[in-house]
């Protein structure tokens, strides 16, 4: 107080010849009196301050953000006598980088003319404020720039120049208009997404728990993707979802470390949701328990450290791109994308109860729309139930299946479209439809010309162009071409986040026995007695890739439909609640006749008969079934070989006949969890339950309902427009939660439903609890932890020892190529070369590609134009024997409808382990061809 007191006096004495001094003064002196704290900013200008050199602007950045204050360190440009940069509180956020600090502040350069910090010294220092205190701070600016006009009307007199009135006139008009926008905004909003595709060969997928399914190439990369949404002052929350058939929990908890050690305790446990998808597309071994991961042959480090380094990595750049920035929401029906694969338990549900509903699956999707004030529309989410299951258990290339497509397909469309908005995007006359009625959809790098015709000249250019031979490179760079050339640009960032999709499959065209091609047992989805014969068809049948592309448009379509007519702004707090529950012995009442209420519990963790059965989108093997209410004596012996379940356990879970007892098996260690995870994330009148497991569909009906009961009833804060959506397999992995009615017919689903048939019961009692938590503004204890058990896992899955080629052969040459003959190649066919490799293993080149398609510009350099992250580019990989050191990558090429015509050719990237020394990157190409 009396630093700013001295210095207002300072500047009055120093200037008294000066008519427009003592006005500044004045509002040194004013402010002095009205802003007593340290976070107060002095506003000074005195001729004694060294005129330095002009500081560049600086943008907006966290510095102690939720929970709590949301605060903000604000970098104010100095002025200099010749200066025209201008404050610019919306010219960006950083949070952080790549800096393990909960704390980043701005500096203050107090030098030159214009506003300074705490000292009057012209040392660096920090002011710090909420973003409702920011719009104090610009009013100030403002009054202050205004005195200033009003003294160069003074100065004018005395001979100086017109220009400097307008300079401030023109400085107020646009802080006035920053103080606008940051009122109009009531969110901070960030995006983000990373490659966490996985080892691409060796490793078991994970889902349908197939041994025999083994990865061997990449259909199209998976993704981590992220949003932040913050208050201003107040709380912050983090969704991310994941091109994974489920979240871990160990990898949650190492995530959670990480995000701790990055930014204190800004992200944690309570305010961060991460979901998977449900792809059965994806590299297994990732999940902590033995019962998930015996088909991978235990724990896969490197599945597990590209996923949690992706989860991360999409979560800072979201942290780093939170920018003011508004939500909207809408929802409609999509009826072409799922149907129930368990009708028959479906039916056992209360007539009267089914009778509110015309499906017998949920047709809605929920779409969350995010525009950024400068960028406009920077991202989407949505949530739609239907199982990622349209790649079948014979499928091994790595997919995102039908929603991971989906997600390609529209940040394909957004980046064609112009968003986020930028000043170096591709020229829209450049830029075609994503979706053509028979195209195939892809993403392409803007540099692509437009089509050409072919002609004779182009395919003699074409034959001059022979395979290059492989030849060593200097590291995994260069595989990166095409994600280069955009890194620096804002991105769209969309979701396909999974809702209660326990008994939805995308297989829309029914259950057919493989045999007779006649539909399936209703009952028991068996073909004469045999439950490995009945399949569901999806719409693109036979062609798994088709369907796959089918039910991914499908949802495409309809999220684009949601997005362009969003129009229901989100309003309001940003709050949540998260507990962790034993479900292993958890007291639930339930209604029983005449209204009156039983206490039960749920059961330590069982898998009934009717699981190894499978679904009809994976039926399992053997003689297993459907429906199964008795077991089979022969099995049960071989249960009992690793676990006799007791009496209690076994009417504890009755009427499910037990074949696993994982709940109470824990050599070598926890081969089921007993410890879950819940929570619910508020975003205004949005609210996102996030359960660890797949509800079926009338499972999240009615957990849905119920919750919605609870904010609705006699709270001001939510009305009949709350939104519910339910985020299934989130945070961990339990399985699946049936009605107690559906459990009683022991299909797959309800076989399993690890904690017995008052599983639903359960949570919904507890998620009245956080909700009723919620409304009351009360925290919610918790008395678990659930186990970290990294330090114990197993992994049998060996290591690549070396890779070789033939005597004369390098790595990266041609093994088969494509057609010479002056060859070319219509829209629509496919072009394929086969190279000598090695085990993808040694470099997942995550962020970069095993496959390139490169095209000859008119300058005879090759351009990048389709990676392994397109639709249209297979990598596949193999070897001639199991434990062969050799091995071959064969490019597959599907030349979509508007590919330019022109001249191309193949390339590939890998990386090889010789037997001593380090690993070596490599590339070769095809020869070249022509496309009409």
């Amino acid at each position: 107080m009396e630093q700013w007191s001295e210095s207002a006096s300072a500047v009055n004495s120093t200037n008294e010849r000066d008519a427009g001094a003592r006005s500044r003064a004045r509002i040194l002196q004013t402010a002095a009196s009205e802003s007593p704290d340290s976070r107060a900013v002095l506003l000074s200008e005195s001729p004694h301050y060294p005129r330095g050199p002009r500081r560049a602007r600086r943008p907006l950045s966290f510095s102690k953000p939720c929970p709590g204050r949301f605060a903000l360190s604000v970098s104010v440009p100095v002025v200099a006598a010749n200066a025209t940069s201008l404050l610019s509180p919306g010219a960006g956020l950083s949070g952080g980088g790549g800096e393990r600090s909960a704390t980043r502040g701005s500096e203050f350069l107090a030098g030159g003319r214009g506003p300074v910090g705490f000292t009057a010294r012209g040392s660096r220092v920090s002011s710090e404020f909420d973003i409702l205190g920011l719009h104090e701070l610009i009013n100030k600016f403002i009054f202050w720039f205004l005195m200033e006009a009003s003294s160069c009307l003074c100065y004018q007199v005395h001979g100086f120049r017109l220009s400097k009135i307008w300079l401030w006139l023109f400085l107020a008009l646009v802080l006035q208009n920053c103080n606008l926008a940051l009122s109009a905004s009531p969110y901070m909003v960030g995006m983000g997404s990373f490659d966490i595709t996985g080892p691409a060969a060796d490793v078991n997928m994970m889902g349908y728990a197939n041994i025999e399914q083994i990865a061997s190439g990449i259909h199209f990369r998976l993704k981590s993707r992220a949003f932040i949404v913050a208050e201003p002052n107040g709380k912050c929350v983090v969704f991310v979802n994941l091109d994974a058939c489920m979240a871990s929990q160990i990898v949650t908890i190492k995530v959670l470390e990480r995000l701790k050690a990055r930014y204190g305790d800004l992200y944690n446990e309570n305010n961060v949701a991460i979901s998977g998808i449900h792809t059965h597309a994806g590299p297994g071994g990732y999940l902590q328990y033995v019962v998930y991961i015996v088909t991978s042959l235990g724990f896969v480090r490197q599945s597990f450290n590209v996923i949690v380094d992706g989860i991360e990595r999409s979560i800072v750049e979201a942290h780093n791109n939170l920018r003011p920035g508004k939500i909207f929401l809408n929802k409609g029906d999509l009826l072409d994308a799922g149907v129930n694969r368990s009708p028959s338990a479906y039916l056992n549900n209360p007539a009267e109860e089914r009778s509110k509903y015309q499906y017998n699956v949920d047709k809605e999707m929920s779409i969350i729309k995010f525009v950024d004030d400068e960028l406009g529309p920077v991202g989407s989410f949505n949530w739609f139930a239907t199982h990622g299951t349209s790649m079948s258990r014979t499928n091994s290339l790595i997919s995102g299946d039908n929603k991971g497509a989906a997600a390609r397909f529209m940040e394909d469309w957004a980046e064609q479209n112009g968003f986020p908005k930028q000043s170096t995007h591709a020229n829209s006359d450049n830029l075609r439809s994503l979706h053509k009625t028979s195209g195939l959809p892809r993403r392409v790098s803007n540099i692509i010309p437009e089509p050409n015709e072919i002609n004779d000249d182009l395919i003699q250019l074409a034959s001059s162009y022979e395979a290059s031979g492989g030849r060593r490179l200097a590291g995994s760079s260069i595989t990166r071409r095409i994600r280069s050339t955009q890194q620096n640009k804002p991105k769209f960032v969309s979701a396909f986040c999974q809702s209660n999709c326990g008994d939805v499959s995308p297989n829309v065209l029914g259950t057919f026995c493989i045999d007779t091609h006649h539909p399936c047992d209703f009952n028991h989805s068996t073909c004469n007695g045999k439950n490995e014969l009945c399949y569901g068809r999806g719409p693109g049948y036979p062609n798994e890739f088709e369907s796959t592309r089918i039910i991914g448009n499908r949802q495409f379509l309809k999220a684009v439909d949601l997005f362009n007519s969003a129009s229901e702004e989100i309003q309001g707090k940003i709050d949540y609640r998260h507990t962790y529950l034993d479900f292993s012995q958890l007291e639930v009442n339930v209604s029983i006749s005449a209204g009156s209420q039983q206490t039960v519990k749920t059961c330590p963790a069982a898998m009934g008969f009717a699981f190894a059965a499978g679904t009809t989108d994976g039926p399992g093997a053997f003689d297993f079934r459907q429906g199964d209410v008795k077991g089979n004596p022969f099995w049960k012996l071989v249960r009992n070989v690793l676990k006799t379940p007791g009496k209690e356990q076994v009417e504890c879970h009755a009427p499910k006949p037990i074949l696993l007892d994982t709940g109470e098996m824990k050599e070598p260690y926890d081969w089921a969890p007993a410890i879950l995870p819940i929570q619910i994330i508020r975003i205004g009148q949005l609210v996102i339950l996030c359960v660890p497991g797949e509800f079926t569909t009338m499972a999240g009906r009615r957990l849905r309902d119920a919750v919605k009961n609870v904010l609705t009833s006699g709270n001001s804060e939510f009305n009949k427009n709350i939104h519910v959506v339910l985020a299934g397999l989130t945070n961990t992995y339990s399985q699946y939660i049936t009605t107690f009615e559906e459990y009683q017919i022991q299909r797959y689903e309800g076989a399993s439903t690890l904690y017995g048939p008052h599983t639903l019961s359960a949570y919904i009692q507890e998620f009245q609890k956080l909700a009723t938590a919620l409304i009351a503004n009360r925290e919610v204890p918790t008395n678990f932890q659930p186990p970290d058990l990294l330090d114990r896992q197993i992994g049998l899955l060996p290591g690549v020892v070396f890779d070789s080629t033939p005597p004369g052969v390098k790595f990266g040459d041609v093994s088969s190529d494509v057609p010479g003959g002056n060859s070319t190649f219509n829209k629509g066919s496919t072009v394929n070369a086969t190279f000598y490799s090695a085990c993808p293993r040694n470099d997942l080149l995550t962020e970069g590609t095993f496959a390139l398609v490169e095209k000859l510009d008119g300058s005879n350099s090759w351009v990048p134009v389709y990676d392994d992250d397109d639709w249209s580019l297979r990598f596949k990989w193999s070897r001639p024997a199991r434990l062969s050191p050799r091995s071959f990558a064969t490019l597959e090429w599907t030349v979509p409808e508007d590919a330019a015509s022109g001249v191309y050719r193949l390339r590939h990237f890998g990386a090889s382990k010789p037997m001593f020394g380090s690993i070596r990157h490599f590339t070769g190409t095809s020869r070249a061809f022509a496309v009409r």
